[in-house]
């Protein structure tokens, strides 16, 4: 199923996507789960779609999408887990994932816009696949570790490149504000077949800039999840942005930054095509 959160009559709610409308179980359900984070944390997805027969319809065109999940305890990143990133950033080979952190307000929702912050022209994409915990644990086995999964959802996990480079450490050019899009929903994992043949596309303006399989990951889902949930908790709603595959601007020549009046879609068949325009901070 695919499960959005979004502001309906100005109203924070959320609910089931189907076709163009949403069903708004959040009108039905709110108080007992005022967010899809309560909703996961409780594990009630029964419940929601239980709730199906008396929640209202409303078009998607009507509601203002809002980051899938918009207060995550925990967003880990994973850096360069496709080999062609790899490759075209020069690391050394790893025997463990590369892990750095983002803050809960650097996200953004579908159809917002990515914010380039006045300290830096240099925004990039970073087309991501996006792991949404469901039940949280410590130490979850491999075997285990889908089972842990409740959505999937694209992202667009953008670095600010010239503070990401100000030295080894990542942080301040991963968490200015509204430069980390998810959305536009999140999707259950049992909607996809094979996980492993999904792409992930990134376009800049309507030109492909990366595109990969999921299969091409160098630390596989289950593997991220065990190996997080080893050093610490994971708690439901805490959010995992998986890599992105080769072909970032940053690495082009000359090099590709997003710019004001820019669109930039990430496109993950079967889970969602998350679109985002780019403006200037004010």
């Amino acid at each position: 199923m695919k499960i959005a959160s979004f502001r309906a009559a100005g109203a924070a709610s959320w609910g089931f996507v189907d076709g163009d409308h949403v069903i708004d179980v959040g009108a039905v359900l709110g108080e007992q789960y005022p967010d899809l984070e309560a909703l996961i944390a409780a594990e009630a997805l029964d419940v929601a779609k239980a709730a199906i027969a008396e929640a209202p319809r409303v078009l998607l065109a009507e509601v203002v999408l809002t980051p899938v999940v918009s207060r995550p305890g925990k967003i880990f990143c994973i850096g360069h887990n496709y080999e062609s990133h790899r490759q075209e950033t020069g690391r050394a080979k790893v025997s463990y994932p590369s892990v750095f952190l983002r803050f809960a307000d650097t996200l953004t929702a579908h159809g917002a816009a990515l914010l380039r912050p006045r300290e830096s022209t240099s925004l990039d994409y970073e087309g991501e696949l996006a792991v949404i915990i469901g039940r949280g644990g410590r130490r979850i086995s491999e075997d285990e570790a889908m089972a842990h999964v409740a959505g999937l959802a694209p992202s667009n996990d953008a670095s600010i490149r010239d503070w990401q480079w100000h030295t080894q450490q990542f942080t301040p050019g991963k968490n200015f504000p509204q430069t980390c899009a998810l959305g536009p929903w999140m999707v259950t994992p049992d909607e996809i077949e094979d996980l492993g043949a999904v792409t992930v596309t990134t376009r800049l303006n309507g030109q492909v800039m990366q595109s990969q399989p999921v299969s091409d990951m160098l630390f596989p889902i289950p593997r991220i999840i065990a190996y997080i949930s080893t050093f610490t908790t994971l708690s439901p709603g805490d959010v995992i942005l998986t890599g992105t595959p080769g072909g970032v601007g940053a690495k082009r020549e000359p090099p590709v930054w997003m710019k004001p009046g820019d669109i930039v879609e990430i496109d993950i068949p079967g889970v969602g095509l998350l679109v985002n325009t780019v403006a200037d901070e004010t």
